[in-house]
């Protein structure tokens, strides 16, 4: 007797978290790891999340293949998202920031300028929905640790409100 299969349900959670936030596939690289019998070959996904009004989320993941780490790593991006300060579609100060080898520079711009930025800090500006800003990158090329420097420059700016709640 053969078994009759149902048709899958749609996990909603997931529908939904995909059509709240906009992903984007930085790099995906090849690592190997040498083991008794040989090479394991695995994949190493970088991805940045966004819903272009102030939340953005970095996953950095490893899976058997592209899919599975492109999953795993947007899965991590939804636990850890931040909220970036946005003020008139640019970023409320001037800030440096350094991680490990990586500089970087953020300066707010006017209207109309649209996003100067190198190429992993461009998606990153995109996805936060920034849509004024001038950045430079100085140092290292490494898109894993400049992407994690646009982060912690993130993390520490503060908005208007931030700054007079601090004044009081």
């Amino acid at each position: 007797m053969a078994m009759e299969r149902r048709p899958r349900k749609s996990n909603n959670r997931d529908e939904q978290g995909a059509r709240e936030f906009e992903q984007k596939v930085v790099e995906v690289s090849r690592v190997t790891r040498v083991v008794a019998g040989g090479k394991r070959m695995r994949f190493r996904a970088l991805v940045v999340i966004g819903d272009k009004k102030g939340r953005i989320g970095m996953g950095l993941k490893k899976g058997l293949d592209v899919q599975e780490s492109v999953n795993k790593a947007v899965n991590q991006a939804k636990k850890n998202m931040i909220t970036v300060p946005i003020v008139n579609e640019t970023i409320p100060h001037e800030v440096t920031m350094k991680y490990k080898a990586s500089k970087l520079i953020m300066k707010p711009a006017r209207s109309g300028t649209g996003v100067i930025a190198g190429g992993a800090v461009r998606s990153v500006m995109e996805l936060a929905g920034v849509k004024n800003i001038i950045s430079k990158m100085i140092g290292s090329s490494n898109k894993v640790n400049n992407i994690k420097a646009v982060f912690k420059a993130f993390e520490t700016m503060k908005s208007k409100e931030d700054l007079e709640s601090l004044r009081k």
